[in-house]
């Protein structure tokens, strides 16, 4: 047998967080598929607008490092199910800001308690001190990825 490259997966990181990242997703994601038929993308544009409203679809999908054509999706269909609305703005037409409507609050109002009651029981056994030490790491790690993306798109230009 030829002799291949060796990648342990165990121990490589995109792997590990994209494992824990879509376990932990899909746990809580069950939730609110049943309860309010929402998909996870549909919930993560509906969580950023909750926090930060008024932002272009655009923005959204900045702020969430999703796909641009998924966010776009999930935002057509977060119109038409009247969860989201939009605005055009008055001096650019083609400008348009979404914020949530009164039922996409209602819905974000119930998903919101049941999110952070999850997180609580993920953190369950961390400390104070370990709960600080990861969301650290987790800016710090943020913080390297972005300047090696930035790097690489760098190299390639």
């Amino acid at each position: 047998m030829p002799n291949h490259a060796q990648l342990e997966l165990q121990n490589f990181l995109p792997y590990r967080l994209s494992v824990l990242s879509n376990r932990t997703s899909d746990a809580i994601a069950r939730e609110y598929s049943q309860r309010f038929s929402l998909s996870v993308t549909e919930w993560r544009v509906m969580a950023v607008l909750g926090r930060y409203p008024e932002l272009s679809a655009n923005q959204v999908a900045q702020r969430t490092a999703m796909d641009k054509v998924a966010v776009s999706r999930a935002v057509a269909k977060l119109l038409d199910t009247g969860r989201l609305l939009r605005e055009f703005d008055e001096d650019d037409r083609r400008r348009s800001v979404l914020r949530l409507s009164e039922a996409g609050y209602a819905i974000y109002d119930q998903i919101v308690p049941l999110a952070l009651g999850f997180e609580r029981q993920l953190l369950g056994d961390m400390d104070a001190t370990e709960r600080a030490l990861l969301f650290r790491l987790l800016d710090r790690l943020d913080e390297l990825e972005l300047r090696a993306e930035a790097e690489a798109t760098h190299a390639a230009g």
